[in-house]
C-alpha cells in the first residue's frame, strides 16, 4: 500500500490533505523511496525524468475521490534526478516543475525540478565562500582567420595575480555556461584558496554553432591552437610547459576538447571530459541523425589509431545518460595509448550539476595544488 494512502487514509477530506501537505517537502525521499506529489485538476499526470533505460514518462495515481496525485520511484540512493510534470487536462498537456519542490537546477532551456536521493548532498566547495579569495573575470578579443570572425573569450584571473609569476592554463569549452549553470568561478575560488590546485588562468571560450563546430571541425582546433593560445601567451604569464595547459568540455565539448588535443598532438597535456559525446559505431548506421556524422567519423578514426592525446586524462558520466556505454568503452582505449587515464560514475543524468559535481575530482587530479602534492 502506498504511503499516501497509509498516510492519508482511503477517503480524506481537504482539511487531512493540506495538513499532509504541510508536515514536509516533497518530494519525499525514505531510503530508496521517493513519493512525489501533485494536487489539481487533470486527466492524467506524468513523472518526466531523463533516466536513460527507465520509461521516461511515469503515471502517477489518483487517490479516489479526491484531487490529490501521487507516485513512488525507486531510487538508488546517492542519486540525482532531474525531472518535471506532465499534466494533461482537456486536451491539453503543459510540462511543469514541481509547484511542492523548492529544489531547481538551471540550464540554458530553463529549469528542472530536482530530487536529491538518499545519501546525495550538493558540495559545499561549489559555493559562494566568503571566506575565499576571489578571482577577477576579464575579457579579451581574438580575431579569427579559422572562422572568419572576432571571438570573445572570458578569462578568469585568480586572486593576487602578478605579472611576475606564471601560470597554468585551463581552456573550457562552454565556459559562460560552466560559471552560470556549475559555478566554476566559485570552485576555482575555493579550490585556489583552500591549495587543492594552483592559481590558475583559465580561459572561457564560445561557440557561434557549437553543433557544427564542437563536431570535431578542424577550424575549432585550429583556432584554439593557432590563435587562442597564442593569444594568451602573448598577453598573460603562462607556464610554458604542455603538462601545465588542458582542455575542458562537456557533451559535444568533450568531444571537442579530444579532437583538438589527437590532431594538435603535444600541445595540451591535460585533458578532462565531462559525459562525452563519443558515440561510434562497430556495424550499422548510429541512428541518431546527420549532425552525429561527423563526431561518429571522428570516434572511430580515432578508435582505430589513437595515439597519445594527452599524458592525464579525466572521464566522469552518468550512469543514467544514454551515453555511458561509449564513455565506458573509451577508458580502456585510452589507458592503452600510455596516458594516466582516471574515470568516475555518478547517479546523476546529462545535465550541469552532474559535470558540477565532478569538477573538484577533475581539477584536483589533473592540476594538484600544495594540498594534493603533499597528501595525496
Amino acid at each position: 500500500m502506498s504511503q499516501v494512502v497509509q498516510a492519508l487514509g482511503p477517503h480524506p477530506d481537504p482539511a487531512a490533505i493540506e495538513a499532509f501537505l504541510a508536515e514536509g517537502e516533497f518530494p519525499r525521499v525514505e531510503g530508496r523511496a521517493v513519493t512525489f506529489v501533485w494536487r489539481g485538476d487533470a486527466d492524467r499526470v506524468e513523472l518526466v525524468h531523463w533516466i536513460h533505460g527507465l520509461e521516461q514518462a511515469q503515471p502517477f495515481q489518483r487517490l479516489a475521490g479526491t484531487d490529490l496525485w501521487f507516485h513512488v520511484l525507486d531510487l538508488p540512493r546517492r542519486s540525482r534526478m532531474e525531472y518535471k510534470l506532465a499534466i494533461h487536462h482537456g486536451g491539453r498537456t503543459t510540462l511543469e516543475r514541481d509547484p511542492l519542490n523548492p529544489h531547481l537546477a538551471q540550464d540554458p532551456f530553463g529549469a528542472n525540478s530536482v530530487v536529491r536521493g538518499d545519501g546525495y548532498e550538493p558540495p559545499e566547495w561549489a559555493e559562494f565562500d566568503d571566506w575565499a579569495r576571489h578571482g577577477e573575470m576579464r575579457r579579451i578579443a581574438v580575431d579569427s582567420r579559422a572562422f572568419g570572425e572576432r571571438r570573445v573569450v572570458d578569462v578568469y584571473l585568480p586572486a593576487y595575480y602578478r605579472r611576475t609569476r606564471r601560470y597554468p592554463l585551463l581552456i573550457a569549452h562552454d565556459g559562460p555556461d560552466y560559471v552560470q549553470f556549475a559555478s566554476l568561478v566559485h570552485v576555482l575560488d575555493n579550490l585556489i584558496h583552500r591549495h587543492e590546485i594552483p592559481p590558475m588562468i583559465v580561459a572561457m571560450t564560445r561557440a557561434t554553432d557549437r553543433m557544427q563546430e564542437y563536431a570535431a571541425d578542424r577550424r575549432h582546433s585550429d583556432f584554439l591552437v593557432d590563435e587562442l593560445l597564442p593569444t594568451l601567451d602573448a598577453e598573460l604569464p603562462l607556464v610554458p610547459d604542455t603538462a601545465a595547459r588542458g582542455l575542458l568540455g562537456a557533451s559535444f565539448g568533450a568531444v571537442a576538447s579530444l579532437a583538438c588535443a589527437w590532431h594538435r598532438p603535444g600541445v595540451f597535456g591535460r585533458l578532462m571530459l565531462q559525459s562525452g559525446s563519443f558515440v561510434f559505431t562497430d556495424i550499422g548506421d548510429h541512428g541518431r541523425g546527420p549532425i552525429w556524422d561527423p563526431v561518429v567519423e571522428f570516434v572511430n578514426a580515432f578508435r582505430k589509431t589513437p595515439g597519445l592525446p594527452a599524458e592525464r586524462i579525466h572521464l566522469s558520466c552518468g550512469v543514467y545518460e544514454g551515453l555511458i556505454y561509449y564513455n565506458r568503452s573509451l577508458v580502456p582505449l585510452l589507458q592503452d595509448t600510455g596516458a594516466e587515464v582516471r574515470f568516475l560514475e555518478a547517479r546523476d543524468g546529462h545535465n550541469w550539476e552532474n559535470w558540477r559535481d565532478h569538477l573538484r575530482s577533475g581539477l584536483t587530479w589533473l592540476f594538484p595544488g600544495p594540498l594534493w602534492m603533499t597528501y595525496e
